[in-house]
This record gives C-alpha cells, structure tokens and sequence, in this order.
C-alpha cells in the first residue's frame, strides 16, 4: 500500500485526523517519533477530540507502521505524503483495544493478497502465570455479528475457564481454532474479525501466515552451519599382501555323548556343542540334557511371566490445564522453599458449643449454617492480623509484608484443586464468611472461577479433618506465600480433671503450620500458632 490515504480509506476506524492535526501538533510528534510508543498519556489526549473540518490544506509527511500491539498501542511503517484539505472526514484514532492490556490483536489492511482490513484475535493472557490455553467452546459462529462487550469463548486457563469479551464491533469472519483445541500459546491466532459483512466469504480458506504463527513462541536460533570438511589427500599405499593365517584347530571335532543323551539332544532340538558333558572324560550322559531342559524351561517360564506383567490394563488420562499448574507450583515450592512444620493441639469444646448457638440463630433468621472450617478462617486471619510477620512473602531483594489478610481455601474438585481467596476475612463477619466460602466453592466445582476469585490470596487454610477424617498431615505451601495451615479432625480424649482421681472428656482438633523459614523463624511461627490455639479454645474474642 503506497499511500497512508489509501489506509484511512480502509478503515472505519479512523475520522477526526484533521482534529487531532489542528489541536495537537506536539502530541502528534511526539506519537509518530520511535520513543513515543509506550506514552499512553499522548495517545488519550488524541483520543478527546471530536471531527472538526480543516479549512485549509496541509501537507503531512510521515513514516508508519501500524500494527496493535498487545498493550494496543500504534505503531507505523509507511513512508508516504498525505494531502488533507477541505472537509476530508477521517474515523477516530480512538480504539477500543487500546484499554484491553490482555487480548492480543493485530490490524490488517488490505494488501496485494486480496483481504480486506481485517483483524487477528490471539489467544489472550487471563492470568499472571498463563502461558498456554485451551479453547473450551465458542459461544459466537463465523459470520455472527459482534459488539464490544459481547462474549466470543470460554477459555480454558491454567487456573479456570474464563470468559473471553469482544473489544470492537464487526463480524467474526473466521475460526483458526475450533472448541476444544488444546496448548494454544498466549498470542497465537485464534480468529479473524472484519468490519463489513460482504468481506466473511473472503477469509473462508485464511490461514495465518507463518510469520504471525512463528511470533507467538520465541524464535529458536538456528544452528550454526557444520563446518566445512577439508579433503586430505592420502598418499597412495601400495596393497598388503595377503597371508593367510593358519585357523586354529578346533579342540575336538568329535562330541563324545551316550546314546541315550543323543536321542534325548535330538528328541528336543538341543545341540549337544552347548552342553558341557559332566560323564566319564567329558562324556555327555542323559542327567546332561535333562539339566539343560530344566534350565531352559526356567527361563522361558520367567520370560512369560514378565510378559504376563507388563501386559497391564490402563487407562491414560490426559491433564487438565488445571492439574499441570497444580504440579508445576506445587514441585517449585518443595524444591525452593526451605518448609518446616509446627503443630498445636487445640482443645474445640468451647468452639463447638458457640457454632451450635450461632446456628440456632442463623436457622431462625434464615441464613445458611456455619461451619467448624468458617471459624477456622476467621481464627487464621485474626492470629495473621496478630502476627503480621506471617501474613508475608519472599523476595530477592526484601520481605514484602501485607496489610490485607486474604485467606485461600483449598476445594477439592473433579478437576483439580481450588484455592479460590476470601478477602479482608479479618474484617468480615462469620455469616459473610460462610456465605462467601460456599458460593466460591460452587463456583469451583462447576469450573467457573474468574481471576479475581483465586488471585491476591497472603495465606491459606486446608482442612481435610471435617471431610475426611485425616488426623493430621503437612501441607506445601502455596508460593508466594509464606504460610498454610493444615486442619485435622476433632476426636475425643480422656483428660485430668480437678481433683487427683478425677478424669473427664475432651475434643482435641490438630492443627499443623508449615512456615516458609526464609520468612518465619521458628519463634514467629509458634507465636502465631499460640495466638491461632488463643481464638479456637476462647472463639468469644473472635466476635469482639
């Protein structure tokens, strides 16, 4: 394309230039220069002004190149000389992709190929630690029409599946990657969208060029050349003669075997030059072959054993995005967390007495009841608020203490494990508590967690006593915090009484802290937990 008009007149999307010449002659320069791409200042003041009409010609030279980036900013790569004169009337430097920094799409213009301006949907970043996504189903068909806001797919993350919103009108012209396409890199080609319904038909067999394919993964160098081989002339050697050595002898030609041992060797294919005889002068006798059959029926015994053996029935399960997260956080922070463990017995009596009460009023109000794993909760955030110094993380450089308290909940689901984050739980009632922790919980178990749900969290909680009946057990910290408690089950003990002969019953819950030592020494850890056994034995201070 040789002329920037020939652009303008391309697109929908441009009006109002001869506005933004008139007004800002300095912004504009500052745009169009090769440092000025990152200053999203310059580009909203561009974007406030409306049309107005130019009343005289001007004659602008530039050089543009014109792709969106991920973070929608222009860039330019034309040379060309642009006459605006009169009332030209061009569409709006304002683009609604300029506020999504997560959605990558690149503009293209009409070319020698034939397409009309179209536009590439890439596979979008939805959470900090996404690389790769999955595309569960489309909600919108090629050929729909499309408006900003409107869902276009689920999208299968590394932690949940999560919505995908349009971010301009049009049509959704092509398809690249269908429902249920898998390991799709962040920014790879997912669809194409146009901005005229006559130009669908046009993109019916589109493919992206290997260019736009190759941008979304790193380029690998390519290998230097092998180097070149010089030839080496040989100096003629004249033949050898050839002498022919002597063969050795064999020990003996003859096998010397009883007739009996002949008929056997035969009988059952075995050669007698494998068989040491153990007879008189080396004679091969009957007890000979018999060994060697009774060996032989050993091994073949073991080799349709091991056959039996490996000849399992299995099935081959293929990984959720979900469960290779899980495993690749999960094996980081044993390999770079130095973990240790404290644990607490906490006597639950006084616990589950205040529980029954609050529940008695919750059913009588119509709320939902409240659970043992509710209280936990709200026990963990106040010792947090308590003991700020575990409420932190690591970083190279220092340790960046937290002033929310932001607990994750572990939900075990069919797909995996859950950490959806309950915020300010230090501030929140235990109806809240448990209102929040249920609903976030369904929205675990059906797979529709948004970002927003699981991120942010500065501590967690996994209880598998309630459920499970665990006793006790260790849990691996959630990187990059610096703490998660473990929750066994209450059982009942005998316990000294007041008097000397006297005994009484009790319920003990176990509890287990595993610290980031990097952050908690050993003390920190076991203050914490004291102030943790505080609220659980005493729940009254939790509601002060």
């Amino acid at each position: 394309m040789a002329y920037a008009s020939h652009i303008i007149n391309h697109s929908k999307k441009l009006r109002n230039v001869t506005s933004i010449l008139r007004h800002e002659h300095a912004v504009l320069a500052r745009w169009f220069s090769d440092d000025a791409f990152s200053k999203r200042d310059d580009l909203l003041k561009l974007r406030r002004h409306g049309y107005a009409p130019v009343e005289k010609e001007r004659v602008f030279n530039s050089t543009i190149n014109s792709t969106v980036s991920s973070f929608g900013v222009l860039k330019k790569n034309l040379s060309s000389t642009t006459r605006i004169a009169g009332n030209t009337v061009v569409g709006s430097l304002s683009n609604k992709g300029f506020t999504c920094s997560q959605v990558h799409s690149r503009r293209g213009f009409a070319s020698d190929t034939g397409l009309p301006p179209h536009q590439e949907i890439g596979m979008p970043s939805l959470s900090p630690t996404m690389t790769e996504g999955n595309i569960a189903r489309w909600l919108k068909k090629e050929g729909d029409k499309i408006s900003p806001g409107e869902v276009l797919c689920e999208v299968e993350t590394d932690k949940a599946t999560v919505e995908m919103e349009c971010m301009e009108e049009g049509y959704l012209a092509k398809i690249l990657k269908g429902d249920g396409a898998k390991e799709i890199q962040v920014g790879e080609v997912i669809a194409i969208t146009v901005e005229d319904e006559d130009d669908i038909g046009k993109f019916k067999d589109y493919s992206p060029s290997p260019s736009d394919a190759g941008a979304a993964a790193p380029k690998e160098p390519s290998p230097p050349p092998p180097p070149k081989q010089e030839t080496v002339e040989k100096p003629v050697s004249l033949p050898e003669p050839k002498i022919s050595k002597p063969s050795e002898a064999p020990a003996g030609d003859r096998i010397f075997a009883s007739p009996l041992a002949r008929k056997l060797a035969e009988d059952n294919n075995v050669p007698l030059s494998s068989i040491k005889g153990t007879g008189p002068d080396g004679h091969i006798v009957k007890a000979d072959i018999e060994d060697y059959l009774a060996s032989r029926g050993k091994e073949v015994s073991a080799k349709a054993k091991d056959a039996a053996a490996a000849a399992l029935d299995y099935v081959d399960i293929p990984h959720s995005q979900i469960r290779k997260v899980t495993a690749s956080r999960l094996l980081l922070s044993k390999q770079t967390i130095p973990h240790y463990y404290l644990t607490v017995d906490t006597c639950v009596d006084k616990l589950m007495g205040l529980r029954s009460q609050l529940n008695s009023i919750q059913e009588a109000s119509g709320g939902k009841r409240i659970s043992v794993n509710d209280l936990v909760i709200k026990a963990a955030a106040l010792a947090l608020r308590k003991v700020p110094r575990c409420n932190s993380s690591w970083t190279d450089d220092y340790i960046r203490q937290y002033n929310n308290v932001n607990i994750n909940v572990a939900v075990q689901t069919d797909n995996g494990l859950y950490v959806p984050v309950v915020r300010d739980a230090d501030k929140k009632g235990l109806s809240t508590i448990s209102e929040e922790v249920k609903q976030l919980a369904q929205k675990a178990k059906e797979n529709s967690l948004k970002p927003e749900d699981y991120e942010g969290g500065t501590f967690t909680v996994t209880n598998l006593g309630g459920p499970f009946g665990i006793k006790q057990f260790c849990a691996i910290i959630n990187p990059p915090q610096s703490g998660i408690l473990a929750v066994g089950s209450a059982e009942k003990r005998v316990i000294p009484g007041a008097g000397p002969d006297e005994y009484k019953f009790a319920s003990f819950m176990s509890v287990t802290l595993s610290c980031d030592h990097r952050v908690i020494d050993g003390a920190v850890g076991a203050e914490w937990l004291k102030a943790f056994k505080g609220y659980i034995e005493n729940p009254e201070s939790m509601l002060l």
